[in-house]
């Protein structure tokens, strides 16, 4: 298949282009609803809150509500590895993207480079994508993110050792136990009690019998499986609201005239994915970590999002060039929300010309 032919396949995908729509408008929505001041300044704070509390643990939770198989097991394994493998990649490579910098500046910019949004900002819209399958891979793909934004990135930017606080901040988070409970039931399933159910698809009876293990809630309790899928079905819209919620409550004027908030934008949107996604493709054609279009995706989307807001309030919190990392993460949302919808569409052309498997 010609590149034009997989451009034009691309965006005659209503799927694909439903969901990159979606995103853009709700977007915009937030943002005009606060600047015409139907919603408050603390609004989006509290959208936030609700998103991260309630919606993505439901989210992450319902999507290892699935049959297990060596194939997904396999992909789901390769993303963890991958998960770990680029953190340690970045933080080696990201202070050689500003050379001219003090140290101090240049290990800042290198934090707020390796650590993005990927819970708030990228999980949303790889369910919006690539469904359960993806959110899956999502929420593993965050296991190795968590480990070093909770120790590495709080080690540098404070100058502290590590802290039990810390560590419980990692641990107890309702998203990090959310993952790793559904991780736990869906890598043991085949070993637990089996009951056999009428099969059901989305909470809807599709005929003929199946046979699961006892929790499988989407298929032997349906009265709890659909309260936490409403739940998680909230994720992608709230999110997207509050960002642009938020978005509207900021002036961008200021962030916009510095140089250096632009170039640090320029390599969280565009140049992170992008070496992640020619290392992706290079491990996948030589077979050493042959990872599917969905696992490729979802993780060339989480390395698009903009400065993780963790990585944002150390830099605030301990006095790190505090007005530069405000500057670059207003930028930087703004940028992924401009770039994401293109690597999505980038995504899906190379997927059809057959680039992925």
């Amino acid at each position: 298949m010609n590149i034009l032919s997989a451009i034009e396949k691309t965006f005659t995908n209503q799927s694909i282009v439903s969901a990159i729509t979606s995103t853009i408008f709700i977007i915009l929505l937030g943002f005009w609803l606060r600047k015409r001041g139907t919603l408050g300044e603390s609004f989006g704070k509290v959208l936030t809150k609700v998103v991260l509390a309630v919606a993505l643990p439901a989210l992450a939770f319902n999507s290892f509500m699935q049959p297990i198989n060596q194939k997904s097991l396999h992909q789901g394994m390769g993303v963890l590895v991958w998960g770990i493998l680029v953190y340690i990649i970045l933080i080696f490579l990201t202070p050689l993207m500003y050379p001219k910098q003090n140290k101090s500046k240049r290990d800042v910019m290198a934090i707020l480079t390796t650590f993005g949004s990927t819970t708030f900002f990228g999980i949303p819209i790889v369910g919006a994508i690539f469904g359960p399958e993806g959110v899956i891979y999502s929420s593993i793909f965050n296991i190795g993110y968590r480990i070093f934004l909770y120790s590495y990135a709080y080690i540098k930017m404070s100058g502290l050792k590590m802290e039990v606080s810390n560590i419980k901040k990692m641990f107890l988070n309702p998203i990090v136990i959310a993952t790793f409970l559904g991780l736990f039931l869906w890598l043991i399933q085949g070993a637990m009690p089996q009951v056999t159910v009428p099969l059901m698809k989305n909470g809807v009876a599709a005929g003929g019998m199946t046979s699961v293990a006892f929790y499988r809630i989407d298929q032997t309790a349906i009265w709890l499986w659909r309260p936490l899928n409403y739940l998680a079905s909230l994720a992608s819209p709230l999110a997207w609201l509050a960002i642009g919620c938020t978005l509207g409550s900021i002036s961008v004027k200021q962030a916009a005239a510095n140089k250096l908030s632009w170039y640090y934008s320029f390599n969280k949107v565009f140049l992170v994915p992008l070496i992640n996604i020619i290392i992706l493709v290079i491990l996948d054609l030589t077979h050493i970590m042959p990872l599917n279009f969905v696992a490729i995706g979802t993780i060339v989307i989480m390395m698009a999002t903009p400065t993780a807001a963790v990585a944002s309030a150390y830099a605030i919190s301990y006095d790190r060039e505090a007005v530069l990392a405000s500057n670059a993460s207003l930028l930087s949302t703004i940028s992924a929300v401009v770039m994401m919808p293109i690597w999505i569409a980038i995504l899906n052309i190379l997927n059809q010309a057959g680039i992925f498997h």
